[in-house]
Order: C-alpha cells, then sequence, then structure tokens
C-alpha cells in the first residue's frame, strides 16, 4: 500500500505541473495572438472577406461612422430578406473588426411602432432621406396582406447623412436573383457611401467644352451626383497646352462639331500621360427638332474629326444607327384628322433598352440602360491595349447605315422579325493599358524633342471608355427649366440605370483604391431543389431525425463494452 502511494505523489505532481504549463502556454499565446490580426474565411467564394480596397477604408477612418438600418423584424413568406439583413450585419461586423471599433449600428423594425401615426410619420421620415419602400406580401389566417419594409440603411459619419439603399431592383429579373445581387453589392454600396460622407480632398473631373457639347443643364443631374466625388469642371481647351493638367478623368459629352488637330494633339498627351477619358459619341447626327415639326428627319454622319484617334486606341465606331425589338416607346397621335389627339405609347426602335449581361463591376447588376439613336462599335487589334465590352445591344437587332431615313410613322409598320438579325451589337467598350500616341512618326522633329512640349510616344498606362450614344449622359428638362433625374423617362414614367451606368464608368476611371473591384464579387445563390423537397422530403426527414439517434446510441454501447474490457480486468 505504500508503494502506491509513492508512485501516486509523483504522478500526481507531473499532473500538477503539466497543467501548469499548459496553462502558461495558453496565456503566452493569447498574449502573441493580441499583436496579431487575422480572419478566416473558408467559404469557397470568400463571402466574408472585404475586398483590400474596403480594407484600407475601414483602416482610415478616424470617427465613427453610425449605420441605423431599418430591416429587422420577421418576415413571413421572406426569407430572403432575412438572408439581406444577416448579411448586412456580417458586412457591417467585418468593417467594425477592421475599423478600431469605429464602426457602431443599430437595427430598426418600423412595423413595430403599434401608433399608426407615429409608424406613418416615420415612413414619410424614411422617404425623404432617400430610402424606398418595399411591399411585402404576408400570408396569414386572414389571407394576404400587404406589409410596407424599408430595405436600406442611413448613415451618419461627423454630421452628414446619406442613405444607403440594401436592395437593390431590376427589371425582369428574378426576386431571388435580385436579392442575391443586393448581397453581393452589399460591400460596394457601403464602401461608396463612406467615401461619399468622408469630406477630403476630391480628385478633379472635366467636362470638355469647345465643341457644342450638351450644355450644363442637361447634365445638372449627373454633375450633381459625381460631384459628392469630385471637384467638377468645364474645360475649354482652345490649343491651351497645359489646359487638361491635374485632371483625373474627362468626359467629351456628345460633341457636335469637328475637333481640330491641336485639341486633339493635346487630349492624345493627356491620354499618353496617364489620363482617363469617357467618350460618349454620336457618330451619326439625328436633329430632335425636325423630327418634333415635321415627324421625319434625316439622320446623317457626324464628322467629328476623331475616326483615326479612337482607331488608333482600338475602336471604330460606325456611322449607323441601331434598331432594337426591345426597346423604349413613345406616345403617337393615333386620332383620325378632325378629331381629338389620342395618344398611345408606341415602341420606337431607335431607343433601345439594353441590358446589362457582363460581370465587370461598371455593368454588373445594373438596371435596363436607355440608349437614342445608339451606333455599333467595332473594336481593333492594339498592343498592350485589354479591351472589354460592357454593353451590347439585345438578340433581335438591325443596323441601319448613315444616311437614315426616320420617320414617326414607322411605330405603325409591323416590324419583320427577319431583318433583326444583327443580334449583341458592342455599343460601350471599355480599353485599358499603355496607348501608342496618334501623333507618332507624324509630327517634326523641332515639336517630338522640345522639352516644353514633354511628346510622348508611348503612354502610361490609363483607361478609356466609348459610348457610341452622346443621350446616355442627357437628363431631360421640366417645363419650369428644371433638370430631371438622369435615366427618367417622360413617356413611360419610369427610371433606367443611366445614372448609375455613368458614375460606375467614372468611378473606374478615376478609382485608384480598389473600391470597385467589390463589384465584381459572386455570391452564389444555392437555393434547394423545389421538386426534390416535395418528392423526398419524408425520406430526408427520417435520415435527419432518426440517423443522429442511431450513431448515439450505437456510440454508447461500443464505448461501453470498451470500459468494461478495460477495467474487468
Amino acid at each position: 500500500m505504500v508503494k502506491d502511494n509513492a508512485n501516486i505523489r509523483p504522478q500526481k505532481k507531473r499532473d500538477i505541473l503539466n497543467l501548469a504549463l499548459s496553462v502558461i502556454i495558453i496565456i503566452l499565446l493569447n498574449y502573441i495572438c493580441s499583436f496579431v490580426f487575422y480572419r478566416f474565411d473558408l467559404t469557397s467564394e470568400k463571402r466574408f472577406s472585404l475586398t483590400p480596397g474596403s480594407i484600407q477604408l475601414a483602416k482610415d477612418l478616424d470617427d465613427v461612422v453610425f449605420v441605423k438600418i431599418y430591416l429587422d423584424g420577421d418576415f413571413p413568406g421572406a426569407p430572403g430578406f432575412k438572408r439581406l439583413r444577416d448579411a448586412t450585419k456580417e458586412l457591417l461586423d467585418e468593417f467594425r473588426a477592421y475599423s478600431g471599433d469605429n464602426i457602431e449600428y443599430e437595427f430598426v423594425d418600423p412595423n413595430a411602432i403599434t401608433d399608426k401615426k407615429q409608424r406613418g410619420q416615420l415612413y414619410e421620415q424614411l422617404d425623404k432621406k432617400g430610402l424606398r419602400a418595399t411591399n411585402l406580401e404576408v400570408k396569414g389566417e386572414k389571407g394576404v396582406s400587404q406589409q410596407i419594409i424599408f430595405p436600406g440603411a442611413i448613415v451618419t459619419f461627423k454630421g452628414r447623412e446619406l442613405p444607403w439603399q440594401l436592395l437593390n431592383t431590376q427589371t425582369g429579373v428574378d426576386p431571388n436573383e435580385q436579392l442575391n445581387n443586393s448581397v453581393q453589392a452589399l460591400e460596394y454600396e457601403f464602401s461608396n457611401t463612406i467615401r461619399r460622407l468622408n469630406k477630403g480632398l476630391k480628385p478633379r473631373v472635366a467636362f470638355i467644352d469647345g465643341q457644342r457639347e450638351i450644355d450644363s443643364l442637361q447634365i445638372a443631374d449627373v454633375a450633381l451626383s459625381l460631384s459628392e466625388y469630385y471637384d467638377i469642371e468645364r474645360v475649354t481647351i482652345n490649343s491651351q497646352l497645359k489646359r487638361l493638367d491635374g485632371l483625373k478623368a474627362v468626359i467629351i459629352a456628345r460633341p457636335d462639331s469637328a475637333f481640330d488637330e491641336k485639341d486633339k494633339f493635346i487630349i492624345d498627351q493627356y491620354i499618353m500621360n496617364g489620363g482617363n477619358v469617357l467618350w460618349l459619341i454620336d457618330p451619326v447626327y439625328v436633329s430632335y427638332d425636325s423630327l418634333r415639326k415635321s415627324a421625319a428627319t434625316l439622320g446623317l454622319e457626324n464628322e467629328l474629326n476623331l475616326k483615326d484617334q479612337l482607331f488608333k486606341y482600338g475602336v471604330r465606331i460606325n456611322a449607323n444607327l441601331i434598331q432594337d425589338l426591345q426597346c423604349s416607346a413613345i406616345p403617337v397621335n393615333k386620332a383620325l384628322v378632325g378629331q381629338q389627339p389620342r395618344f398611345e405609347l408606341m415602341p420606337w426602335f431607335f431607343s433601345p433598352l439594353i441590358i446589362p449581361t457582363e460581370q465587370h463591376p461598371i455593368v454588373k447588376n445594373l438596371d435596363l440602360i436607355k440608349f437614342d439613336f445608339v451606333s455599333s462599335i467595332d473594336t481593333i487589334k492594339t498592343e498592350n491595349v485589354r479591351k472589354t465590352i460592357l454593353l451590347k445591344s439585345s438578340r433581335y437587332t438591325k443596323v441601319v447605315n448613315s444616311p437614315v431615313r426616320i420617320n414617326l410613322a414607322m411605330v405603325n409598320i409591323r416590324p419583320d422579325e427577319n431583318q433583326f438579325r444583327k443580334s449583341f451589337q458592342p455599343v460601350a467598350v471599355l480599353l485599358e493599358g499603355k496607348f501608342e500616341s496618334l501623333y507618332k512618326n507624324r509630327i517634326p522633329p523641332s515639336i517630338a524633342k522640345d522639352s516644353a512640349i514633354g511628346f510622348k510616344e508611348t503612354g502610361k498606362p490609363a483607361k478609356i471608355i466609348v459610348v457610341s450614344d452622346g443621350d446616355v449622359i442627357r437628363n431631360n428638362v421640366d417645363r419650369n427649366g428644371q433638370p430631371m433625374p438622369l435615366g427618367y423617362d417622360v413617356y413611360t414614367r419610369r427610371m433606367y440605370g443611366n445614372k448609375n451606368f455613368i458614375l460606375n464608368c467614372v468611378n473606374w476611371l478615376c478609382d485608384d483604391s480598389g473600391l470597385m473591384s467589390a463589384r465584381a464579387r459572386d455570391i452564389k445563390l444555392r437555393m434547394l431543389n423545389k421538386k426534390k423537397i416535395v418528392a423526398e422530403r419524408v425520406k430526408w426527414q427520417v435520415i435527419n431525425t432518426s440517423l443522429p439517434v442511431i450513431f448515439i446510441v450505437i456510440l454508447g454501447v461500443v464505448l461501453y463494452f470498451i470500459r468494461k474490457r478495460k477495467y474487468a480486468s
């Protein structure tokens, strides 16, 4: 017996020592890990990881960002909204981890307010702040009822606040897919909202004047939106060599007269020095006044003296017009002569509605974009330049070369679908890389070697976007002379995605922080097979309820016999 006690004491000491060492090691590991920050994301698409641009944005926050989310409560029959709410919380937690607790948030359920008057006042306030309401069908004992929800948030930073719309609606897209696209866009939309709130030194962006471009009133809406990110100017080059210096990007919006060679040279050298350009060009001129007055006009080639320059960079805008069966509508008087006017909306094939189908961040998940008198674009093989088609016409497209006879009476003619076989014509192209100057080997040596001019034959990395329709950026003006929202169609009374498209184009041209890469994220929507759910329901219920119990029982029996054999001896 004494011998057994003698063996127990050293064993006991070893156990106590091992325990003490384990505790010390755990404490040391925790202390060391407190200086090392790392988060693990084991999902295939890295859905719980922020992009480098968003991480840097969170780390650079010098004050608290407060987010009030109005998407909470029960959503009977709408699990997609629960998923959107949970994804929003996960995103904010991720931002909070990198921001040093400079992200604070609160979830609010507007429908939890029992007083109808107070609830209505809150609805009105949220609407004024820019949050869009959504009607949710709720199935209850008394049948189907409507519940108003606000899938959005108000973000406050340094005394300023902006709306953050969580749900991105898209025409003709399945609701489940819309919710999935909204989850994908959460990071970019939130980063973008913080970026707009954070008033720092803004990059300079200029609209070019001098060739009868679109006037200030017709680009007022998009200019106002761009001013939240950039200092917006209107610049006339007028042969001034350094006129574009310091600009992050320039926008050439529907010029109506030819560029002279001096201005082309200045734009060319601006690109060679790393400048970025958004070209919005009408290769075919259509007189809107003639169309309104006489209901007929002629579309003629618009000679802008830009063909050689754009060709050198990698694109050719063709002198034609696209007709598309997927189009907007215009009002046409269907009354007989002498009767009261009776207007009906009729399809207008010269106003294509382009559905963004490419996965590039500029156009990914955008709503329909409305064009007017748009032309096709060809890409040219160019070294060191990467070309990306951003937008294409639909499958049912017809191409008409200039000169084009345009008459409003065309709406009364039933289209022959066999003529609409020129499918998927490019109308917007992104060019990225090191461009070669149009004036390489074309200017005298005295100019090429002049240090004051600083001529470059090959440029620094730059970006160019070419869109074959200048009207895509033009907003309508109401009777009081006030600009209307860009993308609003006065005839159909619906909003199109023109503004978001232009904003994304300029953001991509100016983006140094990589925030636009967040739009490229692709989170897969893994839907259950509804047919299998119905056909194999009992089978999976038995598997999920019985197998765990059977496994535990078998494990218990095995452990019992092992223990019995061990201690029986």
